[in-house]
Protein backbone atom coordinates (compact mmCIF):
# COMPACT_ATOMS: atom_id res chain seq x y z
CA UNK A 1 0.00 0.00 0.00
CA UNK A 2 2.64 2.49 1.15
CA UNK A 3 4.14 1.84 -2.60
CA UNK A 4 1.27 2.40 -4.40
CA UNK A 5 0.95 6.07 -1.77
CA UNK A 6 4.37 6.76 -3.34
CA UNK A 7 3.67 6.46 -6.83
CA UNK A 8 0.51 8.15 -6.61
CA UNK A 9 2.26 10.81 -4.96
CA UNK A 10 5.52 11.36 -7.04
CA UNK A 11 3.13 11.23 -10.31
CA UNK A 12 0.73 13.90 -8.95
CA UNK A 13 3.93 16.24 -7.91
CA UNK A 14 6.11 15.77 -10.99
CA UNK A 15 7.10 19.07 -12.52
CA UNK A 16 9.00 18.18 -15.22
CA UNK A 17 8.34 19.95 -18.00
CA UNK A 18 9.15 16.84 -20.80
CA UNK A 19 8.33 13.10 -20.96
CA UNK A 20 10.35 10.11 -22.21
CA UNK A 21 9.05 7.38 -24.87
CA UNK A 22 11.10 4.91 -26.36
CA UNK A 23 14.71 6.91 -26.04
CA UNK A 24 12.68 9.97 -27.37
CA UNK A 25 12.11 13.57 -24.87
CA UNK A 26 8.81 15.43 -25.80
CA UNK A 27 8.17 18.76 -24.66
CA UNK A 28 6.12 22.03 -26.18
CA UNK A 29 7.77 25.24 -26.54
CA UNK A 30 6.22 28.77 -28.03
CA UNK A 31 8.07 31.47 -29.51
CA UNK A 32 7.51 35.10 -28.28
CA UNK A 33 9.27 37.42 -31.51
CA UNK A 34 12.52 37.75 -29.63
CA UNK A 35 15.39 38.77 -31.68
CA UNK A 36 19.07 37.43 -31.59
CA UNK A 37 20.29 40.48 -29.52
CA UNK A 38 17.36 40.35 -27.28
CA UNK A 39 18.25 36.91 -26.33
CA UNK A 40 21.33 37.67 -25.61
CA UNK A 41 20.35 40.23 -23.04
CA UNK A 42 17.98 37.84 -22.11
CA UNK A 43 19.75 34.74 -21.06
CA UNK A 44 22.55 36.81 -19.69
CA UNK A 45 20.94 38.60 -17.63
CA UNK A 46 19.09 35.12 -16.23
CA UNK A 47 22.79 33.92 -15.49
CA UNK A 48 22.86 31.60 -18.98
CA UNK A 49 25.91 31.99 -20.80
CA UNK A 50 26.16 32.35 -24.35
CA UNK A 51 29.20 32.00 -26.37
CA UNK A 52 30.68 34.27 -28.84
CA UNK A 53 29.94 31.92 -32.13
CA UNK A 54 26.52 31.77 -30.67
CA UNK A 55 26.05 35.40 -30.18
CA UNK A 56 27.41 36.14 -34.08
CA UNK A 57 24.73 33.17 -34.98
CA UNK A 58 21.65 34.93 -33.01
CA UNK A 59 22.78 38.21 -34.76
CA UNK A 60 23.10 37.09 -38.21
CA UNK A 61 20.57 37.44 -41.21
CA UNK A 62 19.94 33.69 -40.62
CA UNK A 63 18.33 33.90 -37.26
CA UNK A 64 14.46 34.72 -37.95
CA UNK A 65 12.13 34.86 -34.74
CA UNK A 66 9.15 34.36 -35.21
CA UNK A 67 5.45 35.28 -32.44
CA UNK A 68 3.49 32.57 -31.02
CA UNK A 69 4.49 29.32 -32.61
CA UNK A 70 3.64 26.41 -30.54
CA UNK A 71 5.80 23.63 -31.44
CA UNK A 72 6.52 20.16 -30.58
CA UNK A 73 9.91 19.00 -30.04
CA UNK A 74 11.56 15.24 -30.32
CA UNK A 75 14.81 15.00 -28.90
CA UNK A 76 16.39 11.93 -30.24
CA UNK A 77 18.96 10.53 -27.71
CA UNK A 78 22.34 9.47 -28.53
CA UNK A 79 22.10 6.37 -27.46
CA UNK A 80 19.71 5.56 -30.00
CA UNK A 81 23.00 5.53 -32.41
CA UNK A 82 25.67 2.50 -31.91
CA UNK A 83 28.76 4.87 -31.32
CA UNK A 84 29.99 3.77 -35.10
CA UNK A 85 27.04 5.41 -36.44
CA UNK A 86 26.01 8.69 -34.53
CA UNK A 87 26.81 10.95 -37.21
CA UNK A 88 24.84 13.96 -38.64
CA UNK A 89 23.45 12.07 -41.61
CA UNK A 90 22.62 9.19 -39.72
CA UNK A 91 20.78 11.35 -37.26
CA UNK A 92 18.76 13.38 -39.93
CA UNK A 93 18.06 9.90 -41.93
CA UNK A 94 16.01 8.85 -38.28
CA UNK A 95 14.79 11.61 -37.95
CA UNK A 96 13.25 12.05 -41.59
CA UNK A 97 12.08 8.07 -41.00
CA UNK A 98 10.56 9.51 -37.81
CA UNK A 99 8.89 12.18 -39.91
CA UNK A 100 10.44 14.90 -38.03
CA UNK A 101 11.75 18.14 -39.32
CA UNK A 102 14.11 21.14 -39.21
CA UNK A 103 13.36 23.47 -36.00
CA UNK A 104 13.63 27.41 -36.30
CA UNK A 105 17.09 28.17 -34.77
CA UNK A 106 14.96 30.24 -32.06
CA UNK A 107 14.12 26.42 -30.47
CA UNK A 108 17.99 26.46 -29.03
CA UNK A 109 16.87 30.14 -26.79
CA UNK A 110 13.87 28.37 -25.60
CA UNK A 111 15.29 25.08 -24.51
CA UNK A 112 17.84 27.15 -22.59
CA UNK A 113 15.46 29.08 -21.10
CA UNK A 114 13.06 26.45 -20.07
CA UNK A 115 15.63 23.53 -18.86
CA UNK A 116 18.07 24.03 -15.82
CA UNK A 117 21.37 22.34 -16.24
CA UNK A 118 19.82 19.36 -13.22
CA UNK A 119 17.14 18.99 -16.12
CA UNK A 120 18.89 18.22 -18.49
CA UNK A 121 21.05 16.12 -16.90
CA UNK A 122 17.83 14.55 -15.66
CA UNK A 123 17.19 13.80 -19.22
CA UNK A 124 20.12 11.94 -19.24
CA UNK A 125 21.85 14.53 -21.46
CA UNK A 126 25.25 16.74 -21.63
CA UNK A 127 23.92 18.67 -24.78
CA UNK A 128 20.93 19.16 -26.71
CA UNK A 129 21.62 20.37 -30.39
CA UNK A 130 19.39 21.66 -31.98
CA UNK A 131 19.26 20.63 -35.63
CA UNK A 132 18.10 23.74 -37.53
CA UNK A 133 18.90 25.18 -41.12
CA UNK A 134 23.35 25.46 -40.42
CA UNK A 135 24.05 28.91 -39.91
CA UNK A 136 27.53 30.78 -40.73
CA UNK A 137 29.17 31.66 -37.51
CA UNK A 138 31.41 35.34 -37.25
CA UNK A 139 34.30 32.66 -38.80
CA UNK A 140 32.62 31.31 -41.82
CA UNK A 141 31.86 27.96 -40.55
CA UNK A 142 28.55 26.69 -40.29
CA UNK A 143 26.96 25.82 -37.59
CA UNK A 144 23.81 24.46 -35.30
CA UNK A 145 22.88 25.79 -31.73
CA UNK A 146 23.17 23.67 -28.37
CA UNK A 147 22.60 23.95 -25.04
CA UNK A 148 24.97 22.68 -23.60
CA UNK A 149 25.73 21.79 -19.22
CA UNK A 150 29.13 20.74 -19.78
CA UNK A 151 32.35 22.30 -18.02
CA UNK A 152 31.07 25.29 -16.00
CA UNK A 153 27.46 24.76 -17.75
CA UNK A 154 24.24 26.88 -18.38
CA UNK A 155 25.83 27.62 -21.84
CA UNK A 156 23.58 28.43 -25.07
CA UNK A 157 26.51 27.47 -27.73
CA UNK A 158 27.35 26.49 -31.49
CA UNK A 159 28.70 23.71 -32.65
CA UNK A 160 30.26 22.66 -36.22
CA UNK A 161 28.40 20.79 -38.31
CA UNK A 162 28.70 18.48 -41.45
CA UNK A 163 27.30 14.96 -42.60
CA UNK A 164 30.27 13.26 -41.16
CA UNK A 165 30.45 15.02 -37.97
CA UNK A 166 30.93 12.41 -35.05
CA UNK A 167 28.57 12.83 -31.77
CA UNK A 168 28.61 11.45 -28.04
CA UNK A 169 26.47 9.50 -26.29
CA UNK A 170 25.14 11.90 -23.77
CA UNK A 171 24.18 14.27 -26.72
CA UNK A 172 20.76 14.79 -27.51
CA UNK A 173 19.19 16.26 -31.16
CA UNK A 174 16.17 18.30 -31.37
CA UNK A 175 13.50 18.35 -33.84
CA UNK A 176 9.68 19.67 -34.84
CA UNK A 177 7.52 16.60 -34.46
CA UNK A 178 4.40 19.29 -35.29
CA UNK A 179 2.89 22.75 -35.61
CA UNK A 180 0.14 22.64 -32.52
CA UNK A 181 -0.55 26.07 -34.01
Amino acid sequence: MLLIKRFFWYSLNDKRSWREQDGVIYFTVTSDDTTGEEWIIRLEKKGYRVSNYAKSILRSDGFKPTKGVVTEIAVLKGILFSDSDRVTKNIRNEADSRQLTKPNAEVACLIREMFMDKEIEAMGLTWITVMHELIKDSGGALDLLDVDRGGDGQWLNACYDDPSSQWDRADGFAFVVSQVS
